[in-house]
């Protein structure tokens, strides 16, 4: 378990798996053999698996405390979950609840989860399975995410030609969150608590968000989906098969990495693999990791 000092806040990787799951040329469209050996000496055995040409990349939460407050950012695929076109998280029963708790904390201590968008991978723990219903995980808490992005998804799902949609992570995992009256929907720039912003970052899903946090002088930035793998620091025109509007991914992605240069701030994204996090270091047009 990695945990992280931001100033007077503390941040810590609660992990739900860690493996690899994705073809590369499959996630990556523009991806090309030769990145390989340009990159073998940190992406190799951390990043990605040559023999055979997936990426790893880990899937967790970041559990983040601040001003006496619990947020859990990003939730993750969850237990139980019925997802035949993802082989890997259909019905998955992993000890995630056990490594929060060995984190100090219960799904009652939860103050806010806060989704950065709401893909199926970022959602599943807001829901557990109690008598044959799904019903939020955290019960105190307030679940943040874009209205834009659940307005989408809510088109998307009525629409029999496209629902339901994500696999059906939203009519599982974020409309139970509703129902219950613990979703807070948010537009534009939005403070969570002292130091913590959330920021529109659209592309990935059109209300992707970014949040910032910056405390005693340093800073970070969870970036949830805007980066899904540390190549896309060196090439961060590469989009994922499933960014939705590949001209605004690139430029959220470019914007969040000329910020974490421009300032320092540390980038804690949620699929990089380990070590998990980097700083961000320009170097003429374009940027480097700094592990």
């Amino acid at each position: 378990m990695q945990t992280f000092t931001i100033g007077d806040a503390t941040v810590t990787r609660i992990e739900e798996s860690y493996e690899p799951n994705f073809d590369a040329a499959v996630f990556f469209p523009d991806w090309r053999p030769a990145v390989v050996d340009e990159h073998r000496s940190w992406m190799v055995p951390d990043h990605y698996e040559p023999s055979t040409n997936l990426l790893r990349l880990s899937v967790h939460s970041w559990l983040l405390r601040l001003g006496g407050r619990t947020i859990l950012i990003d939730a993750c695929v969850g237990n139980g979950k019925a997802r035949p076109a993802r082989p890997r998280w259909h019905m998955l029963k992993t000890p995630y609840l056990e490594r929060l708790a060995a984190a100090g904390v219960s799904p009652a201590e939860v103050d806010v989860v806060l989704c950065t968008h709401l893909h199926m991978d970022h959602v599943g723990w807001n829901t557990r399975q109690e008598d044959g219903r799904w019903v939020p995980t955290f019960p105190r808490a307030r679940y943040l995410w874009s209205r834009l992005d659940f307005e989408h998804c809510q088109r998307l799902d009525g629409d029999p030609a496209t629902g339901p949609v994500y696999h059906g992570s939203f009519r599982d995992s974020v409309l139970p969150v509703v129902e219950a009256g613990l979703a807070e929907m948010v537009s534009g720039d939005h403070e969570v608590a002292a130091g913590l912003r959330i920021e529109p970052a659209p592309g990935h899903t059109p209300g992707t968000v970014a949040l910032t946090l910056a405390s005693r002088g340093q800073q970070a930035l969870f970036c949830g989906d805007i980066l899904h793998h540390a190549v896309q620091v060196f090439q961060p025109e590469w989009n994922s098969f499933a960014c939705g509007d590949a001209a605004r991914a690139r430029a959220s992605r470019r914007r969040v990495l000329e910020r974490c240069a421009g300032t320092g701030a540390l980038l804690m994204p949620a699929h990089f693999g380990a070590p998990f996090v980097c700083r961000v270091e320009a170097r003429g047009q374009g940027f480097v990791p700094r592990f």
